[in-house]
């Protein structure tokens, strides 16, 4: 009996890696992406060595330390803490009513016509739905911050500016991942009830919520969080807070006062993100 043994194949070389090519292209097609931002956004690393730079963050940090502690500031960063809390609340608050609506008139989720014809809605359901969605993108493509700064112009400095802001631009975020987490879930339930003739809103509370709530509840706290680092950025075009606190210490170089805002910031940041692990496992 006779035994073909066929030779192995050789490697090209020794230690060759099949993955090689396709990793060498990736790399250079992120070099070749990552050129023109670099270009276009006129970055100079060189700067932050310039001598006027280095005196400037020199004279910033001279007296960073220890940080700010008399009583007048502290009053005054414990209302600017409160002030960014509440912000971060009440904008969530004022975003939550519309989002869910927004998201229930723009979702196919409790569509009769999609039902009906096997997933697939009527044109009418279509064009009904598109001002909804349209409005949603313009809501959320503007950036808070711009909100703020306008809002500013109309309403005076304040935080109410910024409490707007974030409901305006945050209703856009939730009213479109709301949507989507209603069209991802089981629609079984919600078709059913609709099948049986109850009303749109009930087949949504007992058919489409229930499966929905968990995502919408961690996505919600998510965006929570993100409102209370957005509270501070918009503090420095006059909307309160924090952040507008550590624009006017940063403009006195008062590296102390600025230290201590910061550890503020971090305290409230590790609070918000205790309580929403918290919310996370009882909730979920």
């Amino acid at each position: 009996m006779h035994n073909s043994i066929q030779p192995a194949t050789p490697h090209p070389w020794p230690g060759h890696d099949p993955a090689l090519l396709p990793r060498a292209l990736i790399t250079l097609l992120a070099v070749l992406l990552l050129w023109p931002g670099i270009h276009f956004s006129e970055l100079d690393l060189s700067v932050l060595f310039d001598r006027d730079s280095t005196q400037a963050m020199g004279s910033l940090l001279e007296g960073a330390w220890p940080p700010a502690h008399d009583s007048v500031f502290l009053t005054l960063l414990w209302r600017a803490a409160l002030e960014s809390l509440s912000i971060a609340v009440a904008g969530i608050a004022l975003a939550l009513p519309a989002a869910l609506c927004a998201a229930l008139l723009a979702t196919r989720a409790l569509s009769r016509s999609a039902m009906e014809s096997h997933g697939s809605p009527s044109t009418l359901a279509r064009v009904t739905r598109w001002p909804v969605r349209a409005s949603l993108i313009v809501l959320r493509s503007v950036p808070e911050i711009v909100w703020a700064l306008l809002l500013v112009r109309a309403l005076g400095l304040g935080p109410s500016a910024g409490v707007l802001a974030i409901a305006i631009t945050y209703s856009g975020m939730l009213g479109k991942v709301y949507a989507e987490i209603f069209e991802s879930v089981d629609r079984r339930p919600g078709n059913a009830l609709l099948a049986a003739g109850a009303p749109r809103l009930s087949a949504f509370l007992y058919g489409v919520l229930p499966n929905a709530a968990g995502e919408i509840l961690s996505y919600t706290v998510y965006r929570w969080e993100c409102a209370l680092r957005a509270s501070v950025v918009m503090g420095f075009v006059g909307a309160g807070g924090l952040g507008q606190q550590l624009e006017l210490s940063l403009r006195m170089f008062a590296g102390d006062e600025v230290v201590a805002i910061l550890l503020v910031f971090l305290l409230l940041v590790l609070v918000a993100d205790q309580l929403s692990r918290l919310l996370r496992a009882r909730l979920l």
